[in-house]
């Protein structure tokens, strides 16, 4: 089986790192907006979207800033979607995140993730910039993702049927690519899916090589062709396991919340460098990142 050109996604900024743990956490608008573009201009290919709110660092972090979420989208879409720059936008949707409908809905976003454990981050001994950044990693030790069949029901039936949103699936172990073949099989999902491999979290499985190959094999055997796999290696070893997952016919994600190094102990200054360091290396493979209009016809996305 040939290579194909890899599908790089990338995210300005996570939800994970607090101000002291990373000096150049993206915060304001402008932080978050000007390297979306510079990430597009790298050649990725899908943009994942959080929000800080500038007036709330020295608190603990809210869900609650979806005008600010809006109005960052906005600026991206148009900036990146509009020129065809990007193939599409994409966020995270909480399980305590309310969406609006009407006239907010004017920018839908393209894709969706839905579904960490951070306190082992909280263990390390640091000068913490603001009282609450300890005891918000320390918090997830008793936190989970809802993620219920009901959940998802409600989720792909507000937007995939009603806004044509195609869903990236997160697969954190074995049990979630089952667990998209019964939305499959009972129809509610009718996009070609979209599979993200999450390696390397505390309490999933780990970052390891033969777990990535370990993921690959029953994707292959319960969905063919009909899927598309991307690879997200938390911690150090981000970038050799994008490699991997890139060849063959892979695609990777690199962005802050997984490592904000762009090699061992070496943190990048900003998400396009890590865009950049990939797309090079697929390129070195002789495979080469694709452009936007090759991931729309993969992804099923309308032109």
């Amino acid at each position: 089986m040939s290579p194909r050109s890899t599908m790089v996604s990338s995210a300005i900024i996570g939800s994970i790192h607090t101000p002291s743990m990373f000096p150049y956490l993206p915060i304001s608008a402008d932080d978050i907006v000007s390297p979306a573009v510079a990430a597009t201009d790298a050649c990725t290919a899908v943009i994942h979207l959080y929000v800080r709110e500038p007036q709330r660092v020295a608190r603990a972090p809210t869900r609650n800033g979806l005008n600010a979420w809006w109005d960052i989208f906005a600026t991206v879409a148009t900036l990146c979607l509009a020129s065809r720059r990007v193939v599409a936008s994409k966020c995270r949707l909480r399980r305590d995140l309310r969406l609006r409908s009407g006239s907010r809905l004017n920018f839908v976003p393209s894709m969706l993730a839905v579904n960490f454990a951070l306190h082992p981050m909280a263990s390390k001994e640091r000068g913490w910039k603001h009282s609450w950044e300890k005891s918000f990693l320390e918090g997830s030790r008793s936190g989970f993702f809802r993620n219920t069949f009901a959940d998802m029901e409600r989720i792909i039936g507000e937007l995939a049927e009603r806004f044509g949103t195609l869903f990236e699936f997160e697969s954190y172990d074995l049990g979630h690519l089952y667990k998209l073949g019964h939305l499959l099989d009972r129809g509610l999902v009718k996009s070609k899916p979209f599979v993200q491999f999450v390696i390397g979290i505390p309490g999933r499985i780990g970052a390891d090589a033969d777990n990535l190959s370990f993921l690959k094999q029953p994707a292959t055997r319960l969905f063919g062709d009909y899927i598309e796999c991307s690879a997200l290696p938390a911690g150090r070893r981000q970038m050799p396991h994008c490699t991997m997952a890139a060849n063959p016919r892979g695609n990777a994600r690199v962005w802050f919340e997984d490592s904000p190094c762009l090699a061992r102990r070496l943190l990048t200054e900003s998400n396009p460098k890590q865009v950049e360091k990939i797309t090079r290396t697929v390129s070195e493979l002789q495979i080469g990142a694709a452009t936007p209009s090759e991931a729309r016809r993969r992804l099923q996305i309308a032109q």
